[in-house]
Parts: C-alpha cells; sequence; structure tokens
C-alpha cells in the first residue's frame, strides 16, 4: 500500500466518522461544524486525487460558505426566537 493510498484511506474513515456525528449528534451547532467538516475532507481527497479545481470549489462553497450560511441563519432563528 502506498503513502497515498493511506493518507486517502485515511482521509475516508474520518469523512464517515465525521458525518455518522452530525448525524447522531443532538447539538445544532456540533451537527454543522461536522457537516463542514465532512465537506473539508472531501475537498482534501480532491486533491490527492488531482483534482484542484473541484477541491478549491469544495473547500470554499461546500466548507466555508455553506458552513457560515448554517451559522448565520441559527443566528437569526435565535435572536427572531428570542423577542
Amino acid at each position: 500500500m502506498t503513502a497515498l493510498t493511506l493518507v486517502a484511506a485515511v482521509l475516508a474513515v474520518a469523512t464517515l466518522g465525521a458525518a455518522l456525528m452530525a448525524l447522531t449528534t443532538r447539538s445544532t451547532a456540533i451537527a454543522v461544524l461536522s457537516a463542514g467538516l465532512v465537506s473539508l475532507f472531501a475537498s482534501v481527497l480532491f486533491l490527492l486525487l488531482a483534482a484542484p479545481d473541484v477541491a478549491m470549489t469544495e473547500a470554499a462553497i461546500g466548507s466555508g460558505l455553506t458552513t457560515f450560511l448554517f451559522f448565520f441563519v441559527l443566528g437569526r432563528i435565535r435572536r427572531e426566537g428570542s423577542k
């Protein structure tokens, strides 16, 4: 097994672990962070698979923007609920 295959396997297992955490946790903030982590791990996997354009798009949109939007909306919902 080459080093690249080993790193890809570790990232795949970490991705599955983060996805399971996102599905099973009761905390919304932890679920959002776990989903962002899944996306970040996927972008690193895309980079290892020699797809840098897909990796950059996944990191920027999937991990960065989506996680930010989830937290923004959660903040807005909590503020609206406290009025």
